[in-house]
């Protein structure tokens, strides 16, 4: 199963311009999901010329029953947007509720 939890899913259907693996392993479980990879995600989607690239920043969480990729921060948020949020969440313990965010909404569309 494959979900894409963003208003409009044409926005990722390109690959990223850039990508952060924060986790690869197969030995983490959350709610009987084996957590494989969880990545964030950035896709430019415009530049202006005084506040400089909107970033779309997604996370990636591959699971043993399928991949969820949600919006985490959009915005004009500088030239390096994606190496802040990484920052952020690592140092913030949001890895985990990023995880089981992605979680329950596999839980969600699959019925469980």
């Amino acid at each position: 199963m494959k979900i894409i939890d963003i208003h409009n899913p044409e926005r990722v259907n390109r690959n990223p311009d850039q990508v952060e693996t924060l986790f690869t392993s197969g030995d983490y479980q959350e709610q009987g999901f084996i957590i494989k990879r969880v990545e964030l995600r950035l896709y430019v989607e415009q530049i202006d010329e005084k506040l400089g690239p909107h970033s779309l920043i997604t996370s990636f969480v591959e699971t043993d029953k399928g991949t969820v990729e949600m919006i985490y921060d959009e915005g004009y948020r500088g030239e390096d947007s994606l190496n802040r949020a990484v920052q952020f969440l690592i140092s913030n313990l949001g890895l985990s509720a990023l995880i089981l965010r992605s979680v329950i909404s596999l839980k969600t569309q699959s019925g469980e």
